[in-house]
């Protein structure tokens, strides 16, 4: 991987777009698309079982499930926030930062950049702030 990681929007769509590549690629050869092998495959030697570790560990604590490296990540425009929190992770690990450093909405927007035929990511928690229980529209205060 050609890519260098930074904590910006650019560097979050072509992280996307290798994404989805990298599956594509191990589907193609019947690989595992999993943690271990995708950091494997784009660090090749500073992929250490701990780097590993700390990108699984701090991926899990934003998921509802923990991330271990051998788990299948699912295809990353039909469930996207799972492979959100592993990028997340994987920017923060690499640059040493908290995973709160971490730009959240540039990373989503970088989600609609790479795959604009995609329901844009966090789309349905904006309309559950912007709505009552009853469906309507809450009056501005």
């Amino acid at each position: 991987m050609d890519i260098e990681i930074r904590n910006t929007q650019e560097c979050f769509v072509a992280l996307w777009r290798e994404l989805e590549r990298t599956r594509r690629d191990f589907w193609m050869r019947g690989r595992r698309f999993c943690v271990r092998r995708i950091v494997q495959s784009w660090l090749g030697p500073e992929a250490t079982d701990d780097f590993i570790w700390e990108v699984c560990e701090q991926a899990s604590s934003y998921l509802e499930e923990p991330l271990y490296g051998y788990d299948l990540l699912p295809r990353p425009t039909l469930f996207p926030q799972r492979s959100r929190e592993f990028l997340r992770a994987l920017v923060a690990t690499r640059l040493g930062i908290s995973i709160r450093d971490v730009r959240l909405g540039p990373l989503n927007a970088a989600f609609s950049i790479a795959f604009p035929q995609c329901t844009a990511i966090n789309t349905e928690k904006k309309k559950k702030q912007h709505t009552s229980k009853r469906g309507r529209k809450k009056k501005p205060p």
